[in-house]
């Protein structure tokens, strides 16, 4: 058996239409693979005409050090390249999933760190200069959200949309809740949460595409001490990932109601089943055994009274519709009682 040779590799591959990889590798060298990311900006706004930020880079360095390096310049029409050696790789198949799984996640650490950067940015501005014009951050294609800032904190804005009246309803629930969590003095630190069915004042102006929702518009306000320190990578994760959160929410939600109904459903049928078992045994206790033999002994006599009145009614029948034959009557029947002819109602004669 011949072993498999190594092939030069050179695949473009697309995620959300709008982020691309490009992975190459050489034959002679099939342990080092070079991989390109392009991916657009988290907000539109912001071009990354001469590559990633620094941030972004030192974040990716500190992340992938273990097993890969960041080349630069990166390939052309790419704003990242890396170059992994699989040699470094842990050779156990549950470490070698993890470290695959941490590469796949390369577009989400970009975007992240790009909103970190925007965060420390934005909170490092005199808050009490007054509110800026909302920017547009768009983590999914269909699902963008904004942050403002006003004066003395940050302001995100998510509207809400669904496909069926039921996620409306579920996830509407789940605002409330959280409006309720942030009200409750356990949680005086953590960012307050504001739902409203209709676009808040600082969305005005912008495009009505936006504005128009059916789950409404949830807000969080993000003060100085939620993008300081290590406490601004919770939020940029809670920020990202918020859309996920509430579909995973509804998700449970919903199966939890459908269990729960199927399982009360189950209880019901068991209850009926077990008072019709009950009735029927506490009849058959509640009778004497002479009076089940008295009660057998009259169903038997009523049964057959009633079979030989039956019979009885029958013969009689049969009696009466049996013919009698007396002479003579024959031809007094056809001579006094002679049913006249009429014409059939179905002729009909033909007209000229």
């Amino acid at each position: 058996m011949s072993a498999e040779k190594p092939t030069d590799t050179d695949h473009n591959l697309y995620e959300f239409g709008s982020v691309r990889y490009h992975v190459q590798a050489s034959a002679s060298d099939p342990e080092i693979i070079y991989l390109s990311i392009s991916t657009p900006p988290l907000s539109p706004e912001v071009l990354l005409r001469n590559g990633l930020p620094d941030c972004t880079l030192q974040d990716i360095r500190r992340g992938y050090c273990d097993i890969a390096d960041i080349v630069e310049p990166p390939k052309e029409g790419f704003v990242l390249t890396l170059r992994l050696d699989f040699a470094k790789l842990p050779h156990s198949r549950e470490d070698r999933i993890k470290a695959i799984s941490k590469i796949s996640s390369l577009q989400a650490v970009i975007l992240s760190s790009q909103l970190k950067d925007m965060l420390w940015n934005l909170g490092s501005q005199d808050m009490a200069y007054g509110m800026c014009k909302p920017i547009k951050l768009v983590y999914h294609p269909r699902e963008p959200f904004f942050v403002i800032r006003m004066p003395e904190k940050l302001k995100a804005i998510f509207p809400m949309r669904f496909k069926d009246n039921s996620d409306v309803i579920l996830a509407t629930s789940l605002f409330q809740e959280l409006m309720d969590m942030g009200h409750s003095a356990a949680f005086t630190k953590a960012p307050r949460c504001t739902w409203s069915p209709i676009p808040p004042p600082e969305l005005r102006g912008e495009p009505f595409e936006y504005l128009t929702t059916n789950g409404g518009f949830v807000s969080f306000d993000i003060l100085s001490h939620h993008v300081k320190g290590a406490k601004v990578d919770r939020t940029v994760w809670i920020l990202l990932n918020f859309y996920a959160h509430v579909k995973y929410y509804v998700k449970c939600t919903r199966g939890f109601i459908q269990i729960k109904m199927r399982q009360r459903l189950e209880s019901l049928v068991e209850v009926m089943q077990n008072a019709r078992i009950r009735g029927g045994g506490d009849d058959k206790k509640l009778q004497n055994p002479g009076c089940k033999r008295v009660k057998k002994w009259m169903s038997f006599s009523k049964s057959k009274i009633l079979k030989r009145r039956c019979s009885a009614i029958a013969n009689q029948i049969k009696r009466m519709r049996a013919r009698i034959r007396i002479k003579g009557l024959d031809r007094f029947r056809r001579k006094w009682f002679r049913v006249p002819k009429f014409p059939s109602l179905k002729k009909y004669t033909k007209l000229e």
